[in-house]
């Protein structure tokens, strides 16, 4: 049987904090690993929508792992948070496929947790 593993991040890289660092290196790290032996997801949720752009540059400290992480698994984005905490532009501009099933009323839809259990993903945050 083979592991389907989403990993939400969900840290904010406008921080510039070593928390927000640390929580996306090992969000990638983790899906990497989890790539390695079955199927691995990266949701960029909330104000993570906006790490793509930033890994993205070559100068981050965790370009490497990104550029890694993105030639065997998939990455997506929250298209309601990217749209919230304005990072739509850059979302698209990283060719991040955007998710919306998550119709919550009041908010713009987003990504759905709930659909990722369904289908069989083991959901781990970060």
């Amino acid at each position: 049987m083979t592991s389907k593993t989403a990993v939400v991040v969900l840290s904010d890289p406008s921080t510039g904090t070593e928390e927000a660092l640390g929580r996306v290196v090992n969000a990638l790290a983790t899906a990497w690993e989890f790539g390695q032996g079955g199927e691995a997801l990266v949701v960029f949720q909330g104000t993570g929508t906006r790490w793509p752009a930033v890994l993205a540059d070559t100068e981050h400290p965790a370009h490497e792992l990104y550029t890694a992480v993105r030639k065997q698994v998939a990455t997506v984005a929250s298209a309601g948070c990217a749209t919230v905490f304005g990072a739509t532009e850059s979302v698209e501009g990283e060719d991040v496929k955007q998710l919306s099933q998550n119709q919550a009323p009041g908010i713009p839809a987003g990504a759905s947790i709930r659909e990722l259990v369904a289908s069989g993903y083991q959901v781990l945050t970060f």
